[in-house]
């Protein structure tokens, strides 16, 4: 249940057009069906939102942390100008579930869902995404259904787990979570969301300067790792605090989990010139 998960719905004719003005990712042909991910970067190239995309509908829902869904919102609100195009906060009104594991898929066909290549409306409302990482499939659901929706998928066989076991998964996979392994200096080249989250061959977004720049000629100053610590019964690290190596800072700790295979494991932003074998 990641339901605490921010929704935001763009609805209006030029709502594709706009939304590609504003965001790294290709989204001006985005068809109906179509799912990917985006960044909003400020104008030196630093990450500052991180979201889900699906246009459903006629509709386009970008799903945010919860802290970033006010900040977004507003910056959307703010850059409408004469478009026509109505971005809203529809949290209230929808809420996400996750399914991971290898029979995922088969879940979803018991409860008459086919998983798509990209995203499709369920009925009843709401849709059906396919994502990448530890998730398989997000089921954005009518908030007033969640229980309804959480019964029908543990009655075909899911087994119910908590945000401490997604967020395990998601760090083996080494995917980032935007707030957490992340900084206020995180352009997208540090944490791997280039080929997700960005289209390199599109103009006319803010920050777009730094990646071009960076994919071209540069490489980027710091790198997303996996660190298996060796914490015994001592205390772990928590996000924020620094990576040292010799005595000196190289990094900065984001999440941190107990992983059911690897133990506890954290991702963590270091120097690109730090060995990957350094302890």
């Amino acid at each position: 249940d990641r339901s605490h998960r921010g929704i935001i719905a763009v609805s209006g004719p030029d709502r594709l057009e706009w939304l590609h003005l504003l965001l790294t990712q290709h989204v001006s042909a985005l068809p109906d069906g179509g799912a990917t991910e985006a960044l909003v970067l400020d104008g030196q190239g630093r990450v500052l939102h991180h979201m889900g995309v699906a246009h459903v509908g006629e509709v386009v829902y970008l799903d945010v942390e919860a802290g970033e869904l006010g900040e977004l919102l507003a910056y959307l609100q703010k850059m409408v100008f004469w478009s026509k195009v109505e971005p809203r906060d529809a949290t209230a009104e929808l809420a996400l579930l996750s399914l991971v594991g290898p029979q995922a898929q088969a879940v979803l066909a018991a409860v008459g869902v086919p998983l798509p290549e990209g995203a499709a409306p369920l009925d009843g409302g709401g849709y059906v995404r396919r994502t990448r990482g530890p998730g398989v499939a997000d089921l954005v659901v009518p908030r007033q259904a969640l229980g309804e929706w959480w019964g029908r998928l543990t009655a075909a066989g899911a087994r119910p787990a908590g945000t401490v076991a997604f967020e395990a998964m998601r760090v083996a996979a080494v995917l980032p979570r935007a707030g957490l392994d992340t900084d206020d200096r995180t352009i997208p080249h540090e944490v791997g969301w280039i080929a997700a989250a960005v289209h390199l061959s599109k103009g006319c977004y803010r920050g777009q300067e730094t990646v071009a720049r960076v994919a071209n000629i540069g490489r980027a100053p710091r790198r997303l790792v996996l660190l298996h610590l060796d914490a015994g019964d001592e205390r772990l690290p928590v996000p924020g605090e620094p990576v040292t190596l010799e005595d000196r800072a190289v990094g900065r700790i984001g999440t941190v989990v107990q992983h059911h295979e690897l133990g506890p494991v954290a991702l963590a932003l270091v120097k690109r010139s730090v060995p990957v074998d350094a302890e």
